[in-house]
């Protein structure tokens, strides 16, 4: 501490001390601040005479400790910490867009600590954030999030650095549209350049963000989570196709946008195409749709499917004695 520094600012440093360090004795306050024993018990007294409560007791495991009653000064954050808070929360707790939930109320505070436009991008991820199913999932780096949420504010072009799942890595110039949260993972929905198409890149495997000068316009009407939900069902190496009976209203309401576009057959039937690159997990999905149906194209989902229902059966069998 500067010996010339201001009385009430040493004052505040000491309270900063004595909640991170209850019980500290006069000598080790002294030592922190830098100051004599009876400097440092000077600082306590004006915070005593300031309202806070600061208890002491004596003996040799005593010292001095904040306590009851005492109302915090408000939080500070940087815009990369709020955004680490608020994607540990969305993350982690099913009602946080909630904002009548205490969870989704404590995290309205956090964006409020925000810079208004990268509030506008994070109260968006939380109005997209659909509850996580896979715990395992990889959780993105708070910094390249926040460094992609800021891109999307400011309408900034990026470059990025990608690794795909089989370890092939490359870069990209790229329009970031919004960062969207779907079941436990992190995209970023954008144009890419090289392609000149719509693109769903996984935040976690992204490598670096380098802010670019071109900006862009965000395509009008765009619905990123709709957008999301249809380009993960296509373009994938396995194809499927499915027919259902049940009527399209009712299947609309249980059937994610990820697995394909639903379209009606007649006014009791209807038809899902879409593709997948893991036709096990794609046969597990159909498997809780709440009506019959049949997969009527795809081989591998064909055999998938064949394989899951035996297996299903398999374990209604009475044990083998």
């Amino acid at each position: 501490m500067r010996p010339d520094g201001n009385p009430t600012a040493r004052a505040l440093i000491a309270l900063e001390v004595l909640q991170g360090r209850p019980g500290i004795t006069a000598a080790g306050l002294a030592a922190e601040l830098g100051v004599s024993d009876r400097a440092a018990r000077r600082y306590v007294a004006t915070l005593r005479e300031a309202g806070i409560p600061i208890e002491s007791e004596r003996g040799p495991h005593g010292g001095y400790r904040v306590g009851r009653g005492l109302r915090l000064p408000p939080l500070v954050f940087t815009a990369t910490e709020a955004l680490g808070l608020v994607m540990a929360v969305l993350d982690g707790h099913h009602d946080a867009g909630d904002r009548t939930d205490p969870v989704g109320s404590a995290l309205g505070t956090i964006l409020r600590a925000l810079p208004e436009s990268v509030a506008a991008q994070a109260e968006a991820v939380r109005r997209s954030t659909a509850p996580a199913v896979d715990r395992s999932a990889a959780r993105p780096d708070p910094a390249t999030t926040s460094a992609l949420v800021q891109a999307c504010a400011d309408r900034r072009r990026v470059r990025l650095g990608y690794r795909s799942e089989a370890g092939t890595e490359w870069t990209a110039e790229v329009d970031p549209w919004a960062v969207v949260v779907r079941h436990g993972r992190w995209y970023l929905l954008c144009h890419a350049h090289s392609s000149d198409a719509r693109r769903a890149y996984r935040v976690d495997r992204v490598r670096g963000v380098e802010r670019l000068a071109q900006t862009f316009t965000v395509p009008a009407g765009l619905d990123p989570v709709v957008e999301l939900e249809e380009h993960l069902a296509v373009g994938w190496e396995f194809g499927c196709e499915v027919l259902v009976d049940a009527p399209l209203d009712r299947l609309a309401r249980c059937v994610p946008r990820s697995l394909g576009r639903l379209t009606a057959v007649d006014e009791v039937s209807s038809r899902l195409v879409g593709s997948t690159s893991n036709p096990w997990w794609y046969a597990e999905q159909l498997a809780a749709l709440p009506a019959p149906f049949r997969v009527v194209g795809g081989p591998e989902l064909r055999h998938t499917t064949r394989e899951l229902g035996a297996r299903l059966l398999a374990a209604t069998e009475p044990p083998v004695s």
